[in-house]
């Protein structure tokens, strides 16, 4: 799947195998197995296809706003037998956390590469429960200082932890509160605007 990905020109370069192992190594920083996630800017499909083989009672939302990715994840999901519990969505997130049905309901959400840290946690908080958590991908340099707790507790978020495995580096955030009908802004507006 992983190879088609790449000849679509959707996964980077380096060898495939690096690439699942990073992936699944950024799963298992998460500790233990949520019931529901939802792959932010799903793309080629690391990590969200990795997430869906890592925890196989799981279920999961690829969600991507491109129309041929959006096309591959639904091909890879149907060639790889998981149609029962992943799906994929086409829409920006700022969109598609407003939809009744993805909003506020995901244990987790997974977001590798997605945006600057207040553009990931705003479309983010959309999608996650109360109690569940988000899983950012960050880069070696990443603190907690790209992380303020002022900031985070506009969107019912506070900074878990920052965890790191042989060159895998995440920020984990957990929901705390519900959040503001507010957010996420129309599109476009939390990289214009963000709030931190």
């Amino acid at each position: 799947m992983l190879e088609r990905s790449r000849s679509l020109g959707f996964l980077g370069p380096g060898p495939i195998d690096d690439h699942i192992d990073h992936a699944a190594r950024f799963c298992a920083l998460v500790d233990g197995v949520p019931d529901s996630f939802v792959d932010l800017g799903s793309g080629g499909g690391i990590p969200g296809l990795i997430a869906l083989s890592t925890w196989p009672g799981t279920t999961g939302v690829l969600l991507d706003a491109q129309a041929r990715r959006c096309a591959f994840l639904r091909w890879a999901v149907d060639e790889l037998g998981w149609s029962d519990r992943a799906s994929v969505v086409e829409d920006r997130a700022e969109r598609a956390g407003r939809d009744a049905t993805l909003r506020e309901r995901a244990d987790l959400v997974l977001a590798r590469s997605f945006g600057p840290p207040a553009v990931t946690a705003e479309c983010a908080a959309a999608f996650v429960r109360v109690g569940g958590r988000i899983a950012v991908s960050e880069p070696p340099s990443g603190s907690e200082e790209r992380w303020p707790v002022d900031g985070l507790m506009l969107l019912g978020l506070d900074l878990e932890a920052i965890r790191v495995d042989d060159g895998v580096h995440m920020a984990l955030l957990r929901k705390t509160a519900p959040l503001d009908d507010r957010y996420p802004r129309p599109i476009g507006v939390p990289g214009k605007r963000p709030l931190f």
